[in-house]
């Protein structure tokens, strides 16, 4: 597809560009069904409830005009579009001085091209594609002739979190450890019947889920990675054997037919972001695992469906009809298996024989990632958050420290960090309660900004033992029904928290807060200092100083996203016209100079999604600048900053609700008539050199 040049003024009608097949494979189309959380704990919104905003007709209308660049042409965003940003020093900024180390780039425009599209003077690469070789005996990739055993063997569908691990003593060599969040069965098979998947389909699916290890050699001189065969080289599915540890091991609550001991599980399942540990591990986050499930209907106690619906399952036959072939997602046949996802898991990518963990002290729901901080006296502090409208964020504060050095025994122990400490829920209270009515106005501060407490709801013992600190909750029941133990004890409700990240230069941690359309809107909890726009298309940015260990924090939002022409973004105080528009955060990452940079999912202007870099501290904080773009109904994910690469991974690309496999709505990466395939792309300066330097 040639770039479309941007018009003058266009008009968009403002909602996410994620298609409606890829939210029903995704997410089990979430956003079309009732928001679990019914709760009526409090939360600071509900303090003070305002009218609709006086510019509300004016928000909601088709038109955003955006003034930008250093001639300042006045552009918008539509389907074909989308607002051009201020190119590096860009008239405006020049008496801010230059650009800071890691962000001096020409940001790149938005723009619909079916292509990874990188700044001028940059370079990209496919590193791997769903398909290709994770083991020596696996075979060439054929779409056509797709197995369940080959797939065992080869990367995974829909990749989402990416880690890049230093082989030591092998010099520029890298383990590339990856999620497979999910499979599209119709973009996956020609001529797939949604109603009647085959055996071999539904075991192809459950097989392109997991994760992948693989080896990867640098380039000297460049920031390309290409895929060795290695000893570590991995597939994990849908049917690797799990442990289960913490205070729900064991547990009634988690016992199956298959594992009568609540301690084995098969498979994980939505996998989303992630994190790699100080230890060496990579930690990731089972997120809507409730979509696989079948036949919820079927438990009627009050207790079990309350449970149930809690979690987003609801009755009926799933999307995926695999409850058909393999009896542990038919709720009505294994009742308890459904309890055994949501957790964080964490892998040893440096042992292939290894078997991953399910951590229950980190508490059960959908989990977009875990990362970890560790303080100054070696407190190990794990972030979370849990993706879902007017759902919650989580942290858990080890009681163990963490061994240094690489061994087996060291590594053992670290896996077990997380077993032990506590469990924590956010409450946020605002400064300026009053001035929030669902516009997105700023208060008169300038800023919306207030402090927070992390409220305790379990503590893992080191003797194993665990205690509830919610009352009328057993310590197990507050592991495996977290989201009820934070109705509760009135966490905020928030806007669908995602990656949670603290910044390995300053310690402040930030959170990814993707968009909640049902903010204040029929019933949908009002609009809050933290969460300041009803029907909030776009999304926002929130930065914590936390003190870790403890239990109080402050807070502010660094970003609203959107147009910046729009009255209810905010770019931490940077000048809106200078700025990268940005909608729908979703995951973050860190550069060596500490600068936050942001992948987007759903981006509702009207362009591609793509990949930011944003300045946190001096006369430019909040300045934001596009580094990439990814193709035609993709979305970008789990990006890697180093000094001489980025990576991304590229989910879903040609994903439209006009596109078929006997119509590909993309053909990225291969070119010509083929099939669109998830892949992890490299990109990096010509010639070699720093990234944004």
């Amino acid at each position: 597809m040639a770039r479309k040049d941007l018009p003058l003024i266009v008009m968009h009608d403002g909602k996410s560009s994620r298609s409606n097949i890829t939210c029903k494979y995704k997410c089990g189309d979430a956003c079309s069904h009732n928001v679990p959380n019914t709760s009526g704990g409090a939360y600071f919104g509900d303090l003070v409830r305002h009218a609709v905003s006086r510019r509300g007709v004016l928000r909601g209308g088709a038109m955003a005009v955006l003034a930008v660049g250093a001639g300042g042409a006045l552009v918008a965003c539509s389907d074909d579009s989308a607002a051009a940003p201020a190119e590096g020093g860009a008239q405006g900024a020049a008496d801010l001085g230059p650009s800071p180390a890691g962000t001096d780039f020409v940001a790149v425009a938005p723009n619909t091209d079916d292509a990874v599209t990188v700044p001028e003077g940059y370079e990209q690469e496919v590193v791997i594609r769903w398909g290709d070789k994770v083991l020596p005996d696996a075979p060439d990739f054929d779409i056509d002739n797709q197995t369940a055993v080959a797939q065992e063997k080869q990367f995974g569908f829909n990749n989402d979190f990416a880690g890049l691990l230093p082989v030591d003593g092998v010099p520029n060599t890298y383990l590339l450890v990856v999620n497979h969040e999910y499979s599209t069965e119709p973009f996956m098979f020609a001529g797939y019947d949604e109603e009647n998947p085959t055996e071999e389909q539904v075991r192809i699916g459950i097989a392109n889920h997991g994760m992948s290890v693989v080896q990867v050699k640098g380039e000297s001189g460049s920031g390309r990675l290409t895929p060795e065969f290695g000893e570590y080289n991995r597939r994990i599915t849908g049917t690797t054997e799990f442990l289960v540890t913490g205070p729900a091991a064991g547990s009634d609550l988690l016992k199956t037919t298959a594992d009568p001991t609540g301690t084995r599980v098969a498979g994980t399942f939505n996998n989303c972001a992630g994190g790699v540990t100080p230890w060496g591990t990579v930690l990731s986050g089972e997120e809507n695992f409730n979509q696989y499930f079948a036949n919820a209907e079927t438990v009627t106690d009050a207790a079990g469906a309350e449970r149930l619906a809690r979690y987003g399952l609801e009755g009926g036959a799933s999307d995926r009809k695999w409850e058909r072939f393999d009896r542990r997602f038919d709720v009505a046949a294994e009742p308890n298996e459904v309890n055994r996802f949501g957790w964080v898991v964490e892998i040893d990518p440096f042992d292939a024989t290894s078997t991953p963990v399910k951590h229950t002290a980190l508490g059960r729901f959908k989990h977009e990632a875990a990362n970890i901080h560790v303080t100054g006296d070696g407190t190990v502090v794990a972030y979370s958050g849990d993706d879902e409208r007017f759902d919650y964020m989580y942290k858990f504060v080890s009681s163990r420290k963490m061994q240094d050095g690489n061994s087996r025994a060291a590594t053992a122990h670290n896996m077990t960090l997380l077993d032990a400490g506590t469990l924590y829920v956010a409450v946020l209270e605002g400064d300026n309660p009053d001035a929030v009515d669902g516009s997105g106005d700023l208060p008169e501060s300038g800023a919306f900004t207030g402090t927070g407490t992390w409220i305790p709801l379990l503590r893992a013992n080191e003797d194993g033992t665990s205690e509830s600190l919610v009352d009328g909750m057993s310590a197990e029941e507050v592991a495996v029904f977290t989201r009820l133990a934070g109705d509760r004890v009135g966490a905020t409700k928030m806007d669908r928290p995602e990656d949670f990240e603290a910044n390995p230069v300053t310690g402040k941690v930030y959170v990814a807060l993707t968009n909640n359309t049902k903010r204040g809107v029929d019933g949908g909890a009002a609009a809050d200092e933290a969460n300041p726009r009803n029907n909030n298309k776009n999304g926002q940015v929130l930065e914590i100083d936390d003190d870790h260990a403890g239990t109080s924090f402050t807070w502010n939002l660094l970003l609203v996203c959107g147009d910046p022409a729009a009255a209810d973004t905010y770019f931490g105080g940077f000048d809106k016209s200078q700025v990268s528009p940005i909608s729908c955060p979703d995951n973050l990452a860190f550069d060596p100079h500490g600068n936050l940079w942001i992948s987007t999912d759903g981006n509702a202007l009207g362009s591609n999604d793509g990949l930011f870099a944003v300045v946190l501290d001096g006369p430019r904080r909040g300045e934001t600048k596009q580094f990439l773009t990814v193709p035609v109904g993709a979305e970008t994910c789990g990006p890697i900053i180093q000094d001489g690469r980025v990576v991304v991974c590229v989910q879903h690309p040609g994903e439209t609700d006009d596109a078929s496999w006997d119509s590909p709505g993309s053909h990225w990466p291969d070119g010509g008539d083929s099939q669109p395939r998830p892949s992890v792309v490299a990109a990096w300066k010509s010639g070699g050199g720093r990234i944004g330097i």
